[in-house]
């Protein structure tokens, strides 16, 4: 598929790609669909994890439609190519229904939809629950969920840490089996499959990982459980919260200085 600003974008994201030298491994490509709509959805640790994931479609000559936060769409630089790619925006603190609305219209067109059902980056790089819209939107549109999980883009970009751009760094891109969910099947138990696929996914591609730390200190980016330093879940989550709350907190200041009368 060829279109007119996501075609160049894209062929410019992978040249930048080759430039950095990012060594990617990529599995499940022919279980893309090549024809009609699909939720492809997608682990997130890393802020580059929807430029990565769409990488997996191509072969397929697919195009993805991501989901993405309302603020991206709203810079002046990255809003306009978002817009132009036909991405959706996602407004979490306002009408999230018509968001919702406009990825299920895009499944109906047959479009593929790039959802992230952790809706924010896991710091714990482990998968974090799962929220039911994905399941909700393949049920309601009548179209398959597309497991897809990355590994090792939290290396080169992701949430608290500086970007790091060293030549070489391996990511692991895996496309599982697209599976349909019975009509009327209970969206909780679907998201439920759903993350068990998406679980074993994320296994496989670990154990498959080409990439190992680059010395002793350089362990942040994987479990506990796998030899780690990263924050537990749980301990990610209070994190999270904290940065929510200064981040609410500041924006309600800014509203107030907005409102207040000048003079």
């Amino acid at each position: 598929m060829v279109e007119p600003v996501y075609t160049p974008v894209v062929a410019l994201a992978r040249g930048i790609f080759r430039g950095l030298g990012i060594r990617f491994a990529i599995t499940g490509q022919d279980r893309v669909p090549r024809t009609g709509g699909a939720v492809m959805a997608i682990n997130h640790v890393g802020y580059l994890d929807f430029t990565f994931a769409g990488l997996a479609t191509l072969k397929a000559g697919r195009l993805v439609r991501f989901m993405a936060k309302k603020e991206v769409f709203d810079h002046r630089v990255s809003g306009p190519l978002m817009r132009g790619m036909k991405h959706i925006p996602v407004d979490r603190l306002g009408a999230a229904a018509d968001s919702y609305r406009l990825a299920v219209a895009a499944l109906a067109r047959g479009e593929i939809v790039g959802v992230f059902p952790e809706a924010t980056i896991s710091e714990s790089y482990d998968l974090k629950e799962f929220k039911t819209g994905a399941a909700r939107m393949a049920l309601e549109a009548g179209v398959p969920l597309l497991p897809t999980v990355l590994w090792g883009s939290q290396r080169i970009y992701t949430k608290g840490r500086p970007r790091d751009l060293t030549r070489g760094t391996p990511v692991r891109i895996a496309v599982g089996e697209p599976f349909l969910p019975a009509p009327g099947a209970d969206a909780v138990q679907v998201t439920a499959e759903l993350k068990t696929r998406m679980q074993a996914l994320l296994d496989e591609a670990r154990s498959s990982y080409a990439g190992a730390p680059r010395g002793p200190d350089d362990t942040w980016w994987f479990p506990r459980a796998l030899g780690g330093t990263a924050p537990t879940i749980e301990e990610a989550a209070v994190v999270t919260a904290r940065r929510d709350e200064e981040r609410a907190a500041r924006k309600a200041q800014a509203q107030v200085r907005t409102r207040r009368p000048r003079g």
